[in-house]
C-alpha cells in the first residue's frame, strides 16, 4: 500500500545507508512446500509458526503465464520516463516511483499497484494499459486470476492444518466480491551506488493484507528477518511463488502465525522485477482471532477492528513501524 508521487528514480537522492546487520544466507533456510504434497498443510502452518514465510513448489501455475506478465511488465517499465508518468499518479492506484507513503519513505524503486476488484480494476486502471499496452492488461488480469486462486487453495490447506472444521473460513474473505486485494510490480533498476554503501530498494515492513503470493525474476535482494533479528537472504527462483503472513492473518490466529518483516535491497548491476498480490478482506470485515481457534479462556490478544479502520491506520504509519501496536491489548502482548 502506498501513496503514490511524482518523482523520477533519475532525480532520487539517496536513501540512508543502513546500519550493518547479520544477515545470513543459507540455500534451504527458507521451508519449502510442495502444494500436492498430502502433508502439505501441516507444513504449511508449521512455517507460518515459525517463520511466517514460506515458497510454494508445484503450484500448478504455467511458467509461460508468470515470463509472460514478466515480460510485458519489463516492456512498461523501459519506456520513457514522460509515458510512465502518463500512468499515475492516480488515488492511490497507477505508476509511482522513489516515494512509498505519505511519511517520508523513499526506496530505489518504480512500480504499478492496481486493486485487483474487477470494477475498481476496470475503470481506474485504465490508463496503465493505454495506446499500445493491451497485452500488458491481459497478461496482468490472467494473472491476477491465477494468483486469487492458488492464494485460496492455500488459505484452505492453512485451515485445515489449523484444525478449523470450515475449509473456506480463511478463503470466503478473498472470494467475497467486495475484498480488498490489490497487486503490485516492483522494478528495482541498478544502482551503482550500492558499492559504497548498503542501499534500500524498498524498505523494512510487514504487509497489512491476510497473505501476499510473491514471484520475482532471477535477481536477488529480498530479505526476511528471522525471529532473532538475523536478515536471511532469500535465494531468488522465478518459477516458485513465496507466501507472506501478513498483519491481519497474525491477528485471524490470535498471534499463532507471525507477520514477517522483510525488505529489498538494491543490486548494483542487475535489475529485479517482483510480482506481488496482496489478499485482503472486504474493507467492512471485522478482524478478530478466529473463534474456533481459541483455547479455553484465551484472551484476544487484539483490539477488534475493521479492515478499513487499520487500513487508515497504516497510511499514517511509517514502513517500519509496529502497526499493529496500537491494536494491541496491552494486558496481552507479548
Amino acid at each position: 500500500m502506498v501513496v503514490l508521487s511524482k518523482p523520477t528514480l533519475n532525480n532520487f537522492s539517496l536513501v540512508k545507508s543502513i546500519k550493518p546487520t547479520t544477515t545470513t544466507t543459507l540455500s534451504n533456510g527458507i521451508p519449502v512446500v510442495d502444494l500436492t504434497d498430502p502433508e502439505a498443510k501441516t507444513l504449511i502452518v508449521k512455517a507460518c509458526k515459525e517463520v511466517g514465510f514460506f515458497k510454494v513448489v508445484n503450484h500448478g501455475v504455467p511458467l509461460e503465464l508468470m515470463s509472460n506478465l514478466e515480460n510485458e511488465a519489463l516492456r512498461f517499465f523501459t519506456k520513457p520516463q514522460t509515458e510512465k508518468d502518463r500512468a499515475g499518479p492516480p488515488d492511490p492506484f497507477g505508476y509511482g516511483s522513489k516515494r512509498i507513503g505519505s511519511n517520508g519513505d523513499v526506496g530505489w524503486v518504480e512500480y504499478i499497484l492496481l486493486n485487483t476488484n474487477p470494477h475498481v480494476f476496470s475503470s481506474k486502471s485504465i490508463s496503465i494499459f493505454r495506446e499500445n499496452r493491451l497485452n500488458l492488461r491481459c497478461a496482468v488480469e490472467d494473472y491476477i486470476e491465477a494468483m486469487k486462486k492458488m492464494c485460496c487453495m492455500v488459505l484452505e490447506l492453512m485451515a485445515e492444518g489449523l484444525g478449523i472444521e470450515r475449509k473456506n473460513e480463511l478463503s470466503r474473505l478473498l472470494k467475497d466480491e467486495k475484498s480488498d486485494c490489490c497487486f503490485r510490480m516492483n522494478h528495482y533498476p541498478p544502482c551503482p551506488e550500492v558499492q559504497l554503501r548498503n542501499v534500500v530498494g524498498f524498505g523494512e515492513h510487514t504487509d497489512p493484507q491476510i497473505i501476499s503470493v510473491l514471484r520475482s525474476n532471477s535477481t536477488s535482494g529480498l530479505q526476511i528477518c528471522l525471529s532473532d533479528g538475523t536478515w536471511l537472504s532469500v535465494p531468488p527462483d522465478h518459477t516458485s511463488f513465496f507466501i507472506n503472513v501478513g498483519d491481519t492473518l497474525q491477528v485471524l490466529t490470535n498471534g499463532r502465525f507471525k507477520s514477517v518483516k522483510h525488505r529489498v535491497m538494491a543490486d548494483t548491476t542487475k535489475s529485479r522485477l517482483s510480482m506481488i498480490y496482496f489478499g485482503g478482506p472486504p474493507l467492512s470485515e471485522k478482524i478478530v482471532p478466529l473463534p474456533s481457534l481459541m483455547l479455553k479462556k484465551e484472551e484476544s490478544l487484539y483490539k477488534e477492528f475493521t479492515w478499513c479502520e487499520y487500513k487508515k491506520a497504516m497510511y499514517n504509519s511509517r514502513l517500519a513501524d509496529n502497526r499493529l501496536g496500537p491494536f494491541e491489548i496491552k494486558s496481552y502482548a507479548k
